[in-house]
Formats: C-alpha cells, structure tokens, sequence
C-alpha cells in the first residue's frame, strides 16, 4: 500500500519558501483564489444556553459530533457552517479540523471555515491546511498569544493540483487514515484492558494480601468487606506522621530569586507511574517562612484536593521521590500527605489510596458547590483501610513488582505504537499534498471498502504521547504493524 509509491518525475519550484519544488503540472494558487473564507461571529454571552439552540462551536470542539455551547438568539447565517466543513482554530496552535456533528453549527470568533465551491478541493484542504499553518505556527512572534488573522488565510499559498488529482490523493489518504485509526482505536482499547488488569491486581493485593488462604475478619468497613484476621483496620489519619496544604505563591521577580522554589503542579501528576512528571515544572516566589514548612522530602504523597470531575474523580494521588525537583512544594490545590513510616510503606500507601480514587471510594468525601469538586480533607482521612504489618507490606511490594512492570511495558509498548503511526500518518500526509509522492496510481487500485459498520470516533486535537520519534521509520513498518493488527 505506501511502499510502492513514487515520487514526480517533473518538478518544478513553487517560489513558495514552505512548500519547495512541485509536480509541473500542478498550479500554486491562492486559498482566495479557490475558496472562501468564512469568519466565525462574536456572540452575545446573555444569549448561551445549555439546552436549546444552534450549536457554537469554539477550538475544542473541532472533530466532535456535540458540544455544550448553544445560542438562542437570531440565527447568524455569516457564522453558519455545515456538517463536514473544514475549520482552522486561530488562536493557540492553529488546529485544522471538520464539524462532525449532524447538524448547522454557528462559528464563534476564534475559528474560521475554509468553504471550497468543488467538493473535491474542500476535501483535500482537509490535508493540505495543517502543512502552511505548521510553518507559521513556528514561525517568530513578536507576542506569546499566537492568533490567526483571516487575511493571513486567505493568502495561504498552497501547490493545487488538478481535481481529478485530488480526488484521488484524498482517496489515498482517506483509505490509509481509516486503517490507522482503526489500528490506533484497538492498542487503545489493549491499553484500557491491561490498565483494568492493573488494577485488579493491586486492589486485591491492598486489600487481601497476597495468601489466597488467609483467615479473614469483618472489618466493620462496607467498601473494604472482610480482611486477613491479622491486618489492623485504622483511619487514614492515623497512618500519617504530617499533612500540609500548598500554596501557589506568586509569580517570580528577577531581584527574587532567593524566594522562588518549584510549585508541583495536578498537571505535574504522570498517574501512570504515579510520580512527578519532569517535562514542565512550575517556579514560584514564596517567602522562606511559608515555603520552608511544606518543603517536601522523598516518599510524600501528593493528593489533589481539587479538581477532578465526573469522569475522573478528585483525590489523585503520586509519589513524590525528589528526583525530578530535589527542593520543591505543591501549590494550593494539593495537599502533602507524609506517612509515618513506623505503620506504613510510603510506596504501600500510594497503591491504596490510588485504588480508592479510581474505583470511587472516595466519592463520599467529595463537596461540589461549583464546577470544581473538592475533597473534604477530615473526612476523607477519617476513612479506614486495612494495615497489614509492615514486613508483609514490603512483601506485597516486592511480589507486585515484576507482574506491574510487565503490564506497564506492555502499554507502553502499545503507546510506541501509536506515537509511531501518529507521526507516520503526519508525514505521510505531507508528502503527498505536497507533491512528494505520487498516489494516482495507488488509489486506483484501493479496494472499495464497504461502509463502516460503527462510525470511527475522531481523535483528539492532542496527541500528546511519550517523547517517541518516529524519523527512523519506513513504509514497511507501517504496513507490519497495520498487518499484525489485521491478522
């Protein structure tokens, strides 16, 4: 399928800087030569409404079929956009997507619609938008809020190939992503599975032991049921040696540099492995008397106690191991749980409280007075769990570690995958909307495939995944993994 593709025999320069040399044949035109550019609206916010009225859609919402904004005033034919419209967000990083809802939508002022008169054309700005927008994007700007005005649209220069051509590019290219995200959709599923068993695994290993023929008791705990007889039932409370809430200090001054101190962050929580996360870290000014009591040291737990929502309740939690800030605090929506290590193993702890959070134990403890749900921190440590002695915990450690670390290279192999055909599927796109590659022939020979059983869901705009490149891949890993993937 992509092994076979050639590249032009002819080509020709564009004079354009970011798109090099085209196929002879192909024309460099204008986005306002071949398309109209169609402005979003800035509504009036005393005409939203959550339940009646045209959809608005705003950068979020590129590729999903609903969205919570509605408007209940006149309709603004100007801002109106069609199922299947090419959209362009115009602030932030310039995402380029379609409105796959089944209905007219209205346009807010942040986005723009690129309407073609040809249905092919329209088809192939699909591909073609995201090459130009990727160039100005990291471009030099003079400010740090990048926006898009619709000028700059409209003098988008692009290489336009014949519509029969284009047709079949789209065709190519429609085939091939179909095929990516179905491949994609199944590791992501594997990822959900091997997460579950995960779990699984450390729910009964924390709440059971590790003897399957234990004598147990009742431990008077409704969620908890009964526990090995020589298990100690304590509040969580009791467990800890320390709490301390964090503060989010201010922003840091140059003639200040004694006071600034990293602040971790929810969005530092890599729930994965339940630590920190090294990739963007957060200083803040806090004076020596109010940082030096929540300064953390290694084997704190961090516990978010605001935030979350429905489908990710508040009350996350990661280790703190000082590798990633050896001097560092949490800002005020976490608190600093320190056990006491006479009772129990930070690491033993960490595993309990992650399995409450995820399997909603702790939902009881929860207060949402406004969108945000935050935890009620008495209630929440008032809660019992079962402690086994200590030496059992470090058992219990040890006998977890090679099935969780096996499961966890499992899934990031899986995520390798992904991030592997991602980016495949992106440069893919590149070469042949640019003239690269050469796909006529190709197309021609697609097998018509028939109509999908269950629409594919989109992706989302961030397909932020582990720092994996894919530079060193070839069309022949691609088609193995589409192949394993069939088989």
């Amino acid at each position: 399928m992509i092994d076979g593709l050639k590249p032009y025999p002819d080509m020709k320069d564009s004079g354009v800087p970011w798109l090099g040399g085209v196929p002879v044949h192909w024309e460099v035109r204008k986005i306002r030569e071949v398309a109209r550019v169609v402005n979003g609206f800035p509504f009036d916010a005393a005409h939203f409404t959550a339940a009646i009225g045209h959809p608005v859609l705003r950068i979020r919402d590129l590729n999903k079929r609903h969205t919570t904004a509605r408007y209940d005033g006149s309709w603004v034919e100007e801002a109106r956009v069609e199922p299947g419209d090419v959209l362009i967000g115009m602030d932030g990083d310039f995402n380029v997507g379609t409105w796959a809802g089944d209905e007219p939508a209205l346009l807010n002022q942040r986005m723009c619609c690129v309407r073609a008169e040809d249905s092919a054309t329209e088809a192939f700005f699909r591909y073609v938008l995201p090459q130009p927008l990727k160039e100005i994007n990291e471009a030099t700007w003079s400010t740090t809020v990048k926006h898009l005005a619709s000028g700059q649209v409209e003098r988008i220069a692009f290489g336009f190939p014949p519509l029969p051509e284009q047709a079949a590019m789209v065709r190519f290219l429609d085939y091939v992503d179909r095929r990516i995200r179905r491949y994609i959709g199944a590791k992501q599923k594997l990822i959900k599975l091997l997460e579950e068993q995960k779990q699984a695994i450390i729910d009964r290993a924390v709440t059971r032991g590790l003897d399957p023929d234990v004598r147990l008791k009742p431990s008077g705990v409704e969620w908890l049921g009964d526990v090995p007889e020589h298990w100690e039932v304590r509040r969580i409370r009791t467990v800890l040696a320390d709490t301390r809430a964090g503060i989010w200090g201010s922003d840091p001054r140059p003639e200040n540099v004694d006071d600034q101190v990293v602040c971790l962050r929810v969005a530092d929580f890599d729930m994965r492995r339940l630590r920190v996360s090294p990739r963007k870290l957060t200083v803040r000014e806090v004076p020596a008397s109010v940082r030096e009591p929540r300064l953390l040291a290694p084997g704190d737990i961090l516990m978010e106690k605001s935030g979350g929502g429905d489908a990710e309740p508040v009350g996350r939690v990661v280790l703190y191991d000082g590798q990633v800030a050896p001097k560092a605090i949490t800002s005020n929506f976490i608190v600093r749980l320190r056990p006491n290590t006479a009772l129990v193993a930070p690491e033993f702890l960490l595993l309990l409280l992650a399995m409450m959070q995820s399997t909603r134990r702790n939902v009881p403890s929860i207060k949402q007075t406004t969108g945000i749900q935050n935890l009620d921190e008495r209630a929440y440590l008032s809660l019992a769990i079962g402690v086994p002695p200590t030496d059992e915990q470090r058992h219990i450690l040890l006998e977890l570690e090679a099935p969780l670390r096996n499961l966890e290279q499992s899934v990031e192999r899986s995520d390798r995958e992904i991030v592997l055909l991602r980016e495949y599927r992106t440069r893919l796109i590149a070469d042949v909307v640019t003239g690269k590659l050469d796909v006529r022939e190709a197309a021609v020979h697609l097998p018509d495939e028939a109509e999908e059983s269950e629409r594919l869901e989109p992706e989302p705009l961030d397909e932020a995944g582990p720092p994996t490149k894919a530079d060193d891949a070839t069309a022949d890993d691609l088609d193995t993994v589409l192949e394993e993937a069939e088989a």
